[in-house]
């Protein structure tokens, strides 16, 4: 089970950390991974993170300001967000899938690769 939290409204420039809170597995057995959904958008990859080795990957839009970590005592996986625009505005989600299906660091795993979602937390980035 997935629960994000960590959403809110945020001035353009102005910084957000996410967290998605799982249960039920440990994350060195999961992939994790941020989507956002802008609205009258398609969902979209923005990070993700292995379960073994905490390799990361980002979206060329996350590059630079966004951030994902995990704290494995507290099986939380986190979303730094820094330097926020109008277009970061939208509800995002975390999501997981085994890690045993594999990981290359630097290629974001595709929303259908994922098998367990939270219900998203809304970000407000205003101009």
């Amino acid at each position: 089970q997935l629960v994000e939290s960590g959403g809110g409204l945020v001035q353009s420039g102005g910084s957000l950390r996410l967290s998605c809170a799982v249960s039920g597995i440990s994350l060195e057995d999961l992939t994790v991974g941020w989507f956002h959904l802008a609205p009258g958008k398609k969902r979209e990859g923005v990070s993700d993170i292995s379960g073994s080795d905490a390799d990361t990957s980002y979206a060329d839009s996350a590059k630079g300001r966004f951030t994902i970590s995990r704290d494995k005592a507290k099986n939380m996986v986190y979303l730094q967000m820094n330097s926020l625009r109008p277009e970061d505005t939208g509800i995002y989600y975390c999501a997981a899938t085994p890690a045993s299906l594999g990981y290359v660091p630097g290629n974001l795993l595709y929303a259908y690769e994922y098998n367990d979602w939270g219900p998203g937390t809304q970000v407000t980035v205003s101009s």
